[in-house]
């Protein structure tokens, strides 16, 4: 468990995600497992993202580092047709969210920010 860690970015900020991302990538660069969930506020990020090319987001995507993003918070939050577009898979198994239990099964530390 100490090699694997699963970050549920749930804040809207973008200077927020940005510290997601570095660290991932940084556990990732010295051998541990990175994954990254893209929750609640942080799915209106994504188009911003994508447009501007931000290199450590296309970074973390390239590696498969992001895992999914929530089905139902991109609905409510009104990006939930673009958040399909984008290669990363576009989940809910646990009424409509991306479950953090699925991740602590498989031996994941599961970080919120």
């Amino acid at each position: 468990m100490d090699n694997k860690f699963v970050f549920f970015a749930f804040n809207g900020n973008l200077m927020c995600f940005m510290h997601v991302l570095l660290n991932a990538l940084d556990l990732e660069e010295k051998g541990k497992e990175a994954r990254i969930v893209i929750e609640g506020e942080s799915v209106k990020l994504i188009k911003e993202l994508e447009e501007s090319k931000n290199p450590l987001y296309l970074k973390a995507k390239a590696a498969g580092l992001i895992t999914e993003i929530c089905k139902a918070c991109s609905n409510k939050l009104g990006v939930l047709e673009y958040n399909m577009t984008v290669g990363i898979p576009v989940t809910g198994e646990m009424t409509g969210h991306p479950p953090m239990e699925k991740y602590i099964s498989e031996g994941y530390k599961v970080i919120t920010l």
